[in-house]
């Protein structure tokens, strides 16, 4: 059987995610980071600045190796393939995903619970 290319594409996207929390490259995103709030490329505080970038990713991923049984096995293949999409990791935006994810299925179950149904009219005689 042939397969279309665009399953052949897709196919990694919809590899299951192991259940623990990936290893994420954040160096590319913080260096980015830092530069942004440096004056110049060369400004001494950029090698800081992205020390505690660094510090906050790894902070986060501690944080989500606590929370990560809580959130649902498809948020955590869906939110690590995006986090892992465009070449830039960021545990930050891994989490960010995950708790939104998992707000939005609170609400919905929340709303589909508090739904009154119409009461059935008695017939006409």
């Amino acid at each position: 059987m042939i397969l279309p290319p665009a399953l052949i594409l897709g196919v990694h996207l919809m590899m299951p995610v192991a259940d623990s929390v990936p290893d994420l490259n954040v160096e590319q995103v913080c260096q980015g980071i830092a530069q942004q709030g440096g004056v110049t490329f060369h400004d001494t505080a950029v090698g800081q600045e992205k020390q505690n970038c660094l510090d906050s990713e790894k902070a986060i991923r501690e944080q989500l190796v606590k929370e990560w049984s809580s959130f649902a096995p498809a948020d955590k293949t869906h939110c690590t393939n995006e986090s892992r999409m465009g070449g830039e990791s960021s545990y930050t935006e891994l989490l960010t995903c995950l708790e939104m994810a998992r707000d939005v299925r609170k609400m919905n179950s929340e709303q589909n619970s508090n739904t009154v149904l119409p009461a059935a009219t008695a017939p006409k005689p």
